[in-house]
């Protein structure tokens, strides 16, 4: 395993993990102290590892030369029935997670856009442009709307009356129409992903 697929990993492990940690902050806000006491309001990656998803999932994916790598963390738990605004509630602890990871796609864009100035090493600035893609990359394909992605709930959330039905299939098998979008469509989504990431940027990152 090279050294950029070990940089890959780390960088998805802590990415994962902080929007995992985004959601729960999100529901302890709305009143919601699950999470608080799972003890799942860190960002020690040991407390939200999970073995297929944030292992062999990404290594695979990485190994594969997709140009992006994607996994999960074990899901923060919560309780929706906690939350203070049962109408909007849990799509703001859904969107908490996409959220956190933009946030920092942008903020490692502009490292990149004032690097004029502060002339950065270029492995350093390799780096950075890994972590905006891959974050990129967690927070499009999680507002995917197929269960259990936070697309799913922000979807059924905003219309659910509307979505009622394509909820009711999409909840029954959701691992099939999960994978089989992996499997199927996946690759087109290397194609906002790095279009996002030249808009953020500037640059033709890769």
């Amino acid at each position: 395993m090279d050294i950029i697929v070990i940089f890959q990993i780390i960088i998805l492990i802590f990415s994962v993990v902080i929007h995992e940690v985004a959601h729960g902050y999100a529901a302890l806000w709305m009143g919601d102290v699950t999470a608080k006491y799972a003890d799942r309001l860190n960002l020690n990656p040991i407390k939200h590892l999970d073995p297929v998803g944030s292992v062999v999932l990404p290594i695979l994916m990485a190994l594969s030369g997709t140009g992006f790598i994607i996994g999960w963390a074990k899901p923060v738990p919560y309780n929706p029935y906690n939350l203070r605004n049962k109408r909007w509630g849990e799509l703001i602890v859904a969107a908490a997670g996409p959220i956190s990871n933009i946030s920092i796609a942008v903020l490692l864009s502009v490292v990149i856009r004032l690097n004029s100035f502060i002339h950065l090493p270029s492995p350093f600035i390799f780096i950075i442009g890994m972590a905006i893609i891959i974050n990129l990359a967690l927070a499009i394909f999680n507002l995917i709307p197929i269960p259990p992605l936070d697309g799913s709930k922000i979807l059924f959330n905003l219309f659910p009356i509307k979505t009622l039905k394509m909820r009711t299939i999409l909840e029954q098998y959701p691992f099939v129409f999960l994978i089989a979008f992996v499997i199927f469509f996946s690759k087109f989504l290397v194609y906002p992903i790095f279009w996002t990431a030249e808009i953020l940027t500037g640059l033709n990152l890769f």
